[in-house]
């Protein structure tokens, strides 16, 4: 099984990760609390199109290792670094969703562009998903707070909730099944509990208003209109209007988890802007 191991962290981390197809790079970074799994519905299009498509398992998450701590956005981009450099990628498409449009952006400031060709945020939760005052739109801390402690104190009753709000189930009941609910609730429940909390307290907290500046290379951003996970207004609003060279696609009525109930319109967007 193929593994690479990130010796730059204070303990070595084995990333798991996938690679298929040839031509040029387009890495997948999961979001929160799944594994590169979720990207089902995408890894075969974009191989099908003439593309080398390579997903991985976020350190804690999947199969990969389960450190106790490096669960900070610039330890998670050491791991996409080390899968860049290991695989000797150049010319790369970095894509992330939810939490892995962080990890995209701090790439990005720490690494620089020489070996990115493109970037894509997915319902991404940068700039800012916390509110405050200079943010109003954001999640109330209050909220963000409850979240924490109902993974600390019941992660798995948490979790079995939590993607009827990903999807916005209720209203795309015929989008996804009872059985994708399953399979995620089974993904997310084998991820480190440590991990699953550390890498929320990151998504929450971590205010990537200042390093927009940083994404230079031509960025697709792609938004739910329903989101009711990550509201547009703090995200893919903010950062459509702070990142110099992006387009800006919103998806109208879409939830959060739109790579599984509007998969053939992201499909189509994703197809469009990689190969423009």
């Amino acid at each position: 099984m193929p593994f690479i191991t990130n010796k730059k962290s204070k303990e070595h981390v084995d990333i798991f990760y996938e690679d298929y197809g040839k031509g040029q790079p387009v890495i997948l970074i999961h979001g929160w609390p799944l594994s590169r799994k979720s990207w089902e519905h995408q890894v075969w299009k974009i191989v099908e199109a003439g593309y080398r498509c390579i997903s991985y398992d976020r350190r804690g998450f999947g199969i990969s290792s389960a450190p106790w701590d490096g669960y900070d956005y610039s330890s998670l981009a050491s791991d996409l670094d080390t899968i860049i450099n290991k695989l000797e990628l150049k010319d790369v498409v970095i894509v992330g969703f939810s939490m892995g449009g962080g990890e995209v952006v701090r790439y990005l400031t720490e690494y620089g562009v020489s070996k990115i060709a493109k970037a894509a945020l997915i319902s991404s939760i940068v700039p800012l998903v916390k509110q405050k005052e200079d943010n109003p739109d954001g999640v109330p801390e209050s909220a963000l707070k409850e979240i924490q402690n109902a993974l600390e104190s019941d992660r798995l009753g948490f979790l079995k909730e939590f993607h009827k709000g990903f999807y916005n189930y209720d209203d795309n009941k015929d989008r996804v099944s009872q059985a994708v609910l399953d399979y995620d609730f089974s993904v997310a429940s084998h991820a480190s509990p440590r991990g699953t909390i550390q890498a929320a307290l990151a998504w929450m907290h971590t205010d990537f208003r200042p390093e927009l500046k940083n994404v230079k290379v031509p960025t697709l951003i792609v938004h739910g209109g329903a989101d009711s996970t990550v509201p547009i207004k703090t995200s893919g609003d903010q950062a459509a209007k702070g990142i110099a060279n992006a387009t800006y696609k919103v998806i109208k009525g879409a939830p959060h988890g739109l790579n599984v109930t509007h998969k053939e319109e992201l499909n189509d967007i994703l197809m469009r802007f990689l190969k423009s």
